[in-house]
């Protein structure tokens, strides 16, 4: 393990000491990604945060909200997370206050920081536990900023790791009075884990719950007693371990033995204390059912509940293929136990891998691309439907000779993604150990693949829809800008993160003469073809009345808007550019106004009183401004995607704007325009389609 690994988890765990906070995750952002990978965590099973392996950065979740503005997230209490964070208000409805922060030096953002407190903790959180929380947040982010800049950056990769603390250990005195302690108290007791496996139990115990202790010694209490394989059961152990809060139920031994369980939680594990109750069927005497010795189950349905249920809120928020499949394989690898995942899809007459987590290198080139044709298992369960399912490799050579899937495992199963009842794919889980593939967990793979078979089906269908409807947003925009003597230009369009239709926002430079030039920028109301539609008519009214004066361009321009009637509005900025005498008319119609860079690097917004939207009244008027262009003066004309974050006021965001173009290299306006376009699109997430145009005209020296 590397040491830096290492200063995370000893970061984390004196964080959790110092503040009384019983869990912690570190996540970690790997270079031009967007998400957040889980690196560390402490004070939950692993199984348990499975279903938060990755975070995309424009989640809804509040990690990724902390990382993105740069900021603490708190949250005092259940109502908070349900209030602002819906998904993880439903699948975690526990008691417990929560703090995010982003781990950051400088400009650098490395990842993220979260904590949770049990429910008892108080709404806010104190001074000293903030100044400790910000120290800890410090203090990883040095780790990892020195390390990038050692040549050897900490790169999330494999399972996260665990910190969990251990017991001090015992005097044999005391151990052993401890246990004749337990013994004396009435009805049984037992210990578990922060993963959940029973590591004490009490003669008296194991005589309630009907197994001999050396069958209870490591399990899990689930695995071992398939009757407390409950919904209701789980809930009150993920409420004990979350919430650090006593909770009690009620479980039913068969044939009818009712007994009581009390969990009490601390930060090394769980003490239970089990308490029989009166009977509600069972005769004295009578002999345990064979369920009670039934051999354990891999995944309960309990468990299966709660990932179907994450899988189904996760998969309402992805977008596009290669989100849904990110999401899929790296939760579900962790939350099914498996040592590997595939996912194929059927295309053009093969099974193509679209992702995979575990896979060994021989695999994945096994399953890469498979001829529909061949006689294999991913294959056949596409093919037929019926899921196939192999507890050891030499059982899958034998039914397959010709074509094994991979390399030897313990176990494998392929089961059929199936969507509106035709296969769509398949998926592959490879498992490191024995697996018995009991009838339930067998439903539980088989409804996990129909989950995410769907999710996959519309994912290839967003992207056809995105793919289709940017090619005719790129065939509206212009194609190249033309070239102006003494004058730079350059321009970048960047559609929204998110959302299944186009934008309306378009720009264009129009050469009028040697020295005279026109720009034009605006965004059409919505988000639909129609949108895309008029932005092209309104784009060809701007560029046949161009050289008129600005005013009269934007008139014109709102009049056939006007007649057109397509109920829609449009914001449009219009610049003549003079560049033999230095100087610019602008007229805008309801347009955020452009910034301007002096040749000595100062940075101002242009006062361009603002005109009506174009398309609402036919006889607006639209005021013109002149401003001075000296030699080597930048102009940057954007749309309102570039500077609007939720949230954070367009004053301040306006500012950051003019900030980074301040302090950019105007020798390089591509560069320029590259760094401020992949600057929103890495602090926040957009919820608007960004066009962008620069403009410099040549310093002296250079013309």
């Amino acid at each position: 393990m590397r040491s830096e690994m290492r200063e995370l988890g000893a970061a984390l765990t004196a964080a959790m000491e110092d503040t009384g906070a019983s869990v912690g995750m570190v996540y970690l952002l790997p270079p031009d990604d967007r998400a957040l990978r889980l690196t560390v965590v402490s004070g939950v099973p692993l199984e348990m945060a499975a279903s938060w392996t990755r975070v995309g950065l424009g989640d809804p979740i509040p990690v990724a909200d902390a990382v993105a503005q740069g900021r603490m997230v708190w949250l005092g209490d259940q109502e908070q997370m349900a209030r602002r964070y819906p998904r993880p208000g439903l699948v975690l409805p526990y008691r417990f206050a929560l703090a995010a922060l982003p781990l950051a030096t400088g400009a650098a953002t490395w990842g993220g920081l979260v904590m949770l407190w049990p429910g008892s903790h108080p709404p806010t959180l104190s001074e000293a536990e903030a100044d400790a929380v910000r120290a800890a947040s410090d203090r990883m982010a040095a780790v990892l900023d020195d390390a990038t800049r050692s040549g050897r950056p900490v790169l999330p990769g494999g399972l996260p790791l665990v910190v969990n603390p251990r017991l001090p250990a015992a005097e044999p005195d005391q151990a052993v009075a401890a246990m004749a302690f337990a013994d004396r108290l009435p009805g049984g007791s037992c210990a578990l884990d922060l993963d959940g496996r029973i590591t004490f139990v009490t003669p008296a115990a194991a005589d309630l719950l009907g197994l001999p202790v050396r069958r209870l010694l490591g399990a899990l209490p689930w695995e071992a007693l398939p009757w407390l394989d409950d919904p209701a059961v789980e809930d009150h152990y993920r409420a004990a371990v979350i919430g650090r809060e006593t909770t009690a139920f009620t479980a039913v031994r068969p044939p009818g033995h009712r007994l009581r369980f009390r969990l009490h939680p601390d930060g090394t594990g769980i003490s239970v204390r089990i308490t029989p109750l009166p009977d509600t069927g069972a005769r004295a005497g009578e002999e345990a059912t064979a369920e009670d010795h039934a051999p354990p189950v891999a995944t309960g349905r309990a468990s299966a509940l709660y990932h179907l249920m994450h899988l189904a809120a996760t998969f309402s928020e992805a977008v596009g293929l290669q989100d849904v499949v990110e999401r899929t394989v790296e939760q579900m690898t962790t939350a099914l136990g498996a040592q590997s995942i595939a996912l194929l899809l059927a295309e053009e007459g093969r099974l193509r891998l679209v992702g995979q987590s575990g896979c060994a290198p021989e695999l994945t080139e096994n399953l890469y691309s498979v001829p529909l044709t061949s006689d294999t298992p991913e294959v056949r369960v596409f093919t037929t439907g019926a899921p196939l399912f192999f507890h050891g490799s030499e059982e899958l050579r034998t039914a397959f000779p010709q074509g094994c899937a991979g390399p030897p495992a313990a176990a494998w199963a392929f089961v059929p993604l199936i969507a509106s009842g035709r296969p769509v794919g398949s998926m592959v889980v490879g498992y490191a150990g024995p697996h018995g593939f009991h009838t339930s967990e067998r439903a539980v793979l088989s409804s996990l693949a129909g989950l995410v078979a769907q999710a996959l089906d519309r994912a290839r269908l967003y992207d056809a829809k995105q793919d289709l409807a940017h090619r005719l947003q790129a065939g509206l925009l212009p194609h190249s800008l033309p070239r102006v003597p003494g004058l730079d230009v350059a321009a970048r369009y960047l559609p929204a993160g998110h959302g299944m239709d186009i934008g309306g926002d378009f720009y264009d430079v129009i050469r009028l003469g040697d020295t005279t030039a026109a720009v034009t920028i605006g965004d059409v109301q919505g988000h639909n073809v129609e949108a895309a539609a008029l932005m092209g008519q309104v784009r060809t009214a701007v560029h046949a009345t161009a050289g008129a004066a600005p005013g009269e361009v934007l008139a014109r321009t709102n009049r056939l808007l006007i007649d057109l009637d397509t109920g829609l509005f449009t914001s449009c900025l219009y610049a003549h550019l003079d560049l033999a005498r230095h100087r610019a008319v602008l007229a805008t119609a309801g347009h955020p106004p452009p910034l301007r860079r002096h040749p000595d690097g100062t940075t101002d917004i242009l006062p361009v009183p603002p005109g009506l939207l174009l398309g609402i009244d036919s006889t607006a008027v639209y005021p013109e401004t002149e401003v001075p262009l000296a030699p080597g003066t930048l102009l940057a004309l954007y749309t309102d995607g570039l500077v609007e974050i939720p949230g954070v006021s367009l004053d301040e965001t306006t500012a950051d704007l003019a900030a980074r173009l301040a302090h950019g290299d105007v020798r390089d306006l591509d560069g320029l325009a590259d760094a401020l376009v992949h600057h929103a699109r890495h602090t926040a997430p957009r919820n608007d389609d960004t066009a962008l145009v620069l403009l410099r005209s040549h310093p002296a020296e250079e013309s």
